[in-house]
């Protein structure tokens, strides 16, 4: 218990430290007002190094990822079924957030005056989904204006590697070796995120005043609310469905421990040793529990979709946007749902789909650290619905392979 207790803490050593920096920095932007823009470089500085690393971190990242992927032909009916409800319970997560900002908009007491999201254009016309997906030439790919192409191009080589199989080996290993290098580039770069971060915040507060501080308290309040509601009432619905009602009571005796040690670990892949060890007392069927929680605490992020609704809702109203329309909704989802159920599958999932924010719509850079804390301040409640999430999912896939049977054969 000790240990565990140790190493709680332990992962929330560096946590602590960036909301100290904030904290720290919030509180020199309410002191000194406009002067406080003094610190604007330094935070600048931050910003700058997080978007010089993006178009490399996707590419090398995602391209791996895909190209090393030993199973493309072999998953079958308990790959697709899994996928298929990874998805639809990210889209009832997104819209559940969804109602709950549009309600309660998070960012409702702050508007950034002065200034606009560049190129700002719901998606709601053939040509507009064309550019937001593909792009005219290839070194368009190179800006981090055009990640969601950068993705889609990451993807199609991936797979175009896979195909080729022990004579792609070479670009292959050369990939994961870049992949780890950039992923070791962004810890570097973290290194100096408390001093960017506090430095951005002195900035922020300085500028546009305290009351952007109760919007952050507002967005988490709004977060909590709607993400423990969720837990709770959600997944009870799935443990209904996937049991016809008779294994509601063994799934919260089985999953406590394990969304317990997602809240303390903030890590989906250090519950998953006690997340199959509940799926096996439930009763999960062997193999699909072991298709489908290693795959969901790689690609399956319910906490994942909420949060991305949150940062959006939170960006259009920082920078004084209506929040509103099929059109924006629509696209709102897709984009949570893309962060939560595709990136999250590759290392630094949550930064990519920040980013994917911030360029699809065309947000100033300035937006990145804004909704990146918000992702940091939410994440111990998003991982605790995410490893609960893998759960009620293989126990969703049992129902639908095994028959409205498999829970009596346990």
């Amino acid at each position: 218990m000790g240990k565990n207790r140790s190493s709680a803490l332990k992962n929330y050593v560096f946590p602590i430290i960036l909301l100290v920096s904030i904290a720290i920095g919030s509180a020199l932007g309410a002191f000194m007002g406009k002067n406080a823009l003094i610190f604007k470089p330094l935070g600048d500085v931050f910003i700058n190094l997080m978007f010089m690393i993006v178009v490399p971190l996707v590419f090398c990242t995602i391209t791996n990822a895909v190209a090393s992927m030993s199973s493309l032909k072999r998953l079958g009916k308990v790959l697709g079924t899994t996928i298929t409800i990874f998805i639809v319970t990210g889209i009832i997560a997104a819209v559940i957030m969804l109602l709950a900002v549009v309600s309660f908009p998070p960012a409702k007491d702050i508007v950034i005056e002065g200034v606009t999201p560049q190129q700002f254009e719901p998606l709601n016309t053939a040509e507009q989904i064309v550019k937001a997906f593909t792009v005219e030439d290839f070194g368009d790919l190179l800006s981090r204006r055009h990640i969601l192409p950068l993705i889609v191009f990451s993807i199609l080589l991936g797979v175009s590697l896979n195909a080729l199989g022990e004579r792609a080996r070479i670009v292959v290993d050369l990939l994961s070796v870049m992949s780890d290098a950039m992923l070791h580039l962004v810890k570097i770069v973290m290194y100096y995120a408390p001093i960017g971060l506090g430095a951005y915040f002195a900035t922020l507060v300085g500028d546009f005043g305290p009351q952007l501080l109760g919007s952050y308290a507002r967005a988490m309040v709004i977060y909590h609310i709607i993400t423990f509601g969720y837990f709770f009432i959600a997944f009870t619905l799935y443990a209904y469905i996937s049991t016809d009602g008779r294994g509601i009571g063994t799934f919260w005796k089985n999953i406590i421990t394990p969304a317990i040690t997602a809240l303390a670990t903030g890590s989906s892949n250090a519950t998953l040793p006690v997340n199959l060890e509940a799926a096996k007392n439930i009763g999960v069927p062997e193999d699909i529990r072991n298709m489908v929680l290693p795959l969901g605490a790689t690609i399956h992020m319910e906490g994942s979709c909420l949060s991305g609704i949150l940062k959006i809702s939170f960006l259009f109203g920082l920078y004084g946007l209506k929040f509103a329309g099929l059109s924006t909704f629509a696209t709102a989802i897709a984009i949570a749902v893309l962060s939560g159920v595709v990136l999250s599958g590759i290392p630094g999932g949550g930064l990519v789909g920040e980013m994917l924010i911030v360029s699809l719509y065309g947000f100033p850079p300035e937006a990145f650290p804004v909704i990146a804390t918000i992702g940091f301040l939410v994440d111990p409640a998003a991982t605790m619905v995410n490893a609960t999430g893998d759960t009620a999912s293989a126990m969703l896939v049992a129902r639908i392979i095994e028959g409205k049977g498999w829970f009596q054969k346990t």
